[in-house]
């Protein structure tokens, strides 16, 4: 029997850092401070159920793709297949239920959000803009998108050779750091405006200069083009980013109550 944290690793549940902070932010927001204990459960449950059902199902459905490649061929010995479908069925019923617990409107839009996070895993089989898929599914599309589109950049080769798409095999690893930089621009002018549209603060705005600041690091590093820096470009900055943004909307929502 493997180990619990094999599967983890399997569905890089530690991921769940990137998204899960917006939606608390937004949140936060939404109740003008802490929401109900019910609420707040509901959110992340429903986050971390639905990010969890895409994560099994993308392994599912890549499975063969993902042996392939060297930096993903040991995936499928941290899981078996069928397990990889049991708890795709399973965390995708829980988020419908968090979905139902939250309100009407979320539970009826439960199944098109199912759908549309199911769907990003077939899009590099036939178009240059999976990354965007996978940040509309995330619903942070232009920052999501131009991470991925940093970390992609490892498998330029790989997809290459086996006829996937996306925008590093259509611009070239230059071409897409470049274009990651702009949507990441983008992303900053994004959070600044709903900082300015929901009325935030002071608070808000000094925690949104660390975000400028980690990404503006995540560029650097990302130059470097090593396996080392790339990681550290991914991993240490977009958590920075996730963790301000929510901190932010928290600090500032509380200081305004």
């Amino acid at each position: 029997m493997r180990a619990p944290a094999d599967f983890l690793r399997f569905i890089r549940f530690s991921h769940t850092v990137f998204a899960l902070p917006f939606a608390l932010g937004a949140m936060f927001v939404a109740a003008r401070g802490w929401p109900s204990a019910g609420v707040a459960a509901g959110v992340v449950a429903a986050m971390v159920f639905a990010r969890t059902a895409a994560m099994a199902f993308n392994r599912i459905t890549d499975w063969e793709i993902d042996k392939r490649n060297p930096r993903t061929a040991g995936r499928h010995r941290l899981a078996s297949r069928g397990l990889a479908i049991a708890v795709c069925l399973v965390c995708s019923a829980g988020f419908i239920v968090a979905a139902w617990q939250l309100n009407p409107l979320c539970f009826l839009l439960s199944p098109v959000a199912l759908g549309l996070i199911f769907f990003y895993s077939f899009t590099k089989r036939f178009t240059h803009f999976a990354q965007f898929f996978l940040g509309l599914a995330l619903s942070v599309l232009l920052w999501a998108a131009g991470f991925d589109l940093i970390y992609a950049t490892q498998d330029y080769d790989v997809d290459l050779r086996d006829g996937l798409h996306s925008m590093v095999v259509r611009l070239g690893v230059p071409g897409a750091l470049r274009l990651a930089v702009w949507l990441h621009a983008a992303a900053f002018v994004g959070l600044a405006g709903f900082g300015l549209a929901a009325g935030m603060g002071r608070v808000y705005f000094s925690f949104i200069a660390i975000v400028l600041a980690a990404l503006i690091y995540e560029h650097l590093e990302a130059r470097r083009g090593s396996v080392a820096s790339i990681n550290r470009a991914f991993f240490q900055a977009n958590a920075v980013v996730g963790i301000a943004f929510v901190a932010g909307t928290l600090l500032d929502c509380l200081a305004r109550s």
